[in-house]
């Protein structure tokens, strides 16, 4: 059994900006936050932003009976009549219109203030073509089909432009129609490139798979878009909103499945549905390369994974700093590692269900055992901390308690009243550099302190490099994890300053780590293996790469990959040592 999932599927950028602009004013907003309009078309979506106490109207004569509150408008924009009444009214306004329609409004009433007549090639009455036919200072049509061309009055100047999701293929019929009728008409591609895209994946989708799940609201009209396409490629099709309303009897049946969703789907729903789909064939896939997926998710989701990565690092860590390697240091690393992740999630998961509904799910099935073996760590890294001395002993004592009271309540009421922080953790941008900062402290000081203290230039930059290190990593899970972390509040340094600036701030410290990798190697402050570091260096910018122009869809394997780059370091380092 094989699932596919599209590349694009999922928010598009217009409706990804809607929701983090919404999500982002309710941070800061204490007053009222009104949608004119359902934001995206998903029900679970609105229902989870009412549950935030951000509330749907629907009509001018709501809003004329509002005193106070910011008004979003929607990705799908609205007419500049509807806007300027709302200005007038004193209210706040929060627009996040999709740039891209924006465009499409632009081009409507440059042309028709110059006398053209504009021809809408979209769906009457959906609320993107009510706010593109507010724009015209002219003459305007919206047809549907291509039967429509024939209905239109005979005109001279003349410009097309289409609704920003409407069926590629669909808009060069009508637009050719249009040619022929209008020999003079001015056509403009105005289809969102995440559209074609989408599209265009159903269509080689249809040819690969044998049967293709669409998730999407029912209402959303270019995730019925993605089912007509995919009916025309021939293909065999079933919309769904969640994952309850899967058929169990045509998945059961088909080898191959394709997954794709509509621009207004969050990440959290189609992973919900992969992980059913995944449930309902388990039967049928019991391969060797099904039963290696099984295990790495299961490392992954028990933090086997991550705590290996730290006990890796540490490895390398003793190589790139030149001091004595010891099992002991790896060891610490990993059961700290382990521990702490472990208990954090218990004490902060609400994202999870939102970032990763599986891994959610898991922690609740396996809370006990998941709970006993963080403890059993740490009182197994307290022993073996023990062995090596006091201040050992005393150093992680320390790091376990700081880690449990970043999770904790700890500011005072009168601070808490003020700044807004009841926690460590509340303080926007802080969790990724704690996380990174206590995977310095466990990697590099229990190597220095069983080498007698050795603060040598080369353990100090090799802190570094391991700080580095632990940051970008953490930074990428919080790129990864930016809706999940909007949704339950959590200001993370990409919700902060946005993803795109942080994937470049993301890159800009994997090029810092390299020249000091180059440096520090060139000037044998560090061994010839500082070269060799470069390699997950380099793995962590292809990662950054893969995220942002979508070669693999934010899963299990993207994850991983991430993971793998800090187990390579560790394997290198083991060969170094051994040759």
């Amino acid at each position: 059994m094989e699932i596919k999932v599209a590349k694009s599927a999922g928010f598009c950028m217009g409706v990804r900006r809607a929701l983090e602009l919404v999500l982002a004013r309710s941070l800061k907003d204490s007053g009222p936050i009104y949608t004119y309009g359902p934001l995206i078309h998903n029900k679970q979506v609105v229902e989870l932003l009412e549950s935030k106490g951000i509330k749907t109207i629907n009509g001018l004569d709501e809003i004329d009976r509002l005193d106070s509150g910011t008004i979003v408008i929607r990705a799908h924009g609205i007419p500049p009549d509807e806007k300027e009444r709302i200005k007038k009214k004193g209210l706040n306004i929060l627009d996040a219109t999709c740039p891209k329609v924006a465009k499409v409004q632009g081009i409507i009433r440059h042309y028709t203030g110059k006398g053209y007549s504009a021809i809408i090639v979209g769906d009457i009455g959906h609320a993107e073509v009510k706010g593109l036919v507010g724009y015209s200072q002219g003459q305007v049509y919206v047809i549907q089909q291509i039967e429509d061309v024939q209905k239109l009055p005979q005109m001279e100047k003349v410009i097309v432009v289409a609704q920003t999701t409407q069926n590629k293929l669909r808009y060069k019929e009508i637009t050719s129609a249009l040619r022929e009728r209008f020999p003079e008409v001015k056509i403009f591609n105005t289809i969102c490139d995440a559209t074609n895209q989408r599209q265009e994946e159903v269509r080689n989708l249809a040819k690969e798979t044998d049967y293709i799940v669409v998730v999407g609201g029912y209402h959303s009209g270019n995730t019925k878009r993605l089912v007509q396409v995919a009916k025309e490629a021939g293909a065999k099709v079933l919309h769904v909103e969640t994952e309850k309303e899967l058929n169990r009897e045509e998945i059961i049946k088909a080898d191959r499945i394709g997954v794709t969703a509509g621009a207004s789907t969050p990440n959290w729903i189609i992973k919900k549905v992969v992980t059913e789909i995944e449930s309902i064939k388990k039967s049928k896939s019991l391969g060797i390369i099904h039963r290696l997926k099984q295990i790495s998710r299961l490392m992954l989701m028990s933090n086997i994974t991550v705590a290996l990565g730290a006990a890796s690092l540490s490895y390398a860590y003793v190589v790139l700093s030149r001091l004595n390697p010891d099992p002991i240091f790896p060891l610490l690393s990993f059961l700290y590692v382990y521990a702490m992740h472990g208990l954090n999630l218990f004490l902060d998961k609400g994202a999870s269900i939102y970032n990763d509904p599986q891994k959610a799910d898991f922690l609740k099935r396996n809370s006990r055992i998941l709970f006993i073996t963080s403890v059993f760590s740490i009182i197994v890294g307290l022993f073996l901390a023990l062995t090596m001395g006091l201040t050992a002993f005393f150093f992680i004592i320390g790091l376990c308690v700081l880690g449990l009271i970043y999770n904790m309540p700890f500011f005072p009421a009168k601070i808490k009243k003020r700044l807004g922080y009841a926690k460590l953790k509340d303080i926007p941008g802080s969790r990724s550099l704690a996380e990174a900062t206590g995977w310095t402290c466990v990697v590099s000081i229990f190597p220095i302190l069983g080498n007698e203290s050795r603060f040598s230039l080369s353990a100090i930059l090799a802190s570094l490099v391991v700080f580095l290190l632990s940051y970008v990593r953490a930074l990428i899970f919080d790129v990864f994890q930016i809706q999940g972390n909007l949704i339950v509040g959590t200001e993370t340094l990409p919700i902060i300053i946005g993803e795109k600036n942080a994937l470049s701030f993301i890159r800009a410290l994997l090029i810092v780590t390299a020249l000091i990798l180059l440096g520090a190697g060139f000037s044998k402050v560090f061994p010839y293996f500082s070269y060799i570091m470069l390699v997950p260096t380099f793995g962590l910018f292809l990662c950054t790469v893969a995220y942002e122009k979508k070669w693999l869809y934010l899963s299990t394997y993207l994850e991983m990959l991430v993971e793998l780059n800090f187990l390579i370091t560790g394997a290198l380092a083991a060969i170094i040592t051994n040759f």
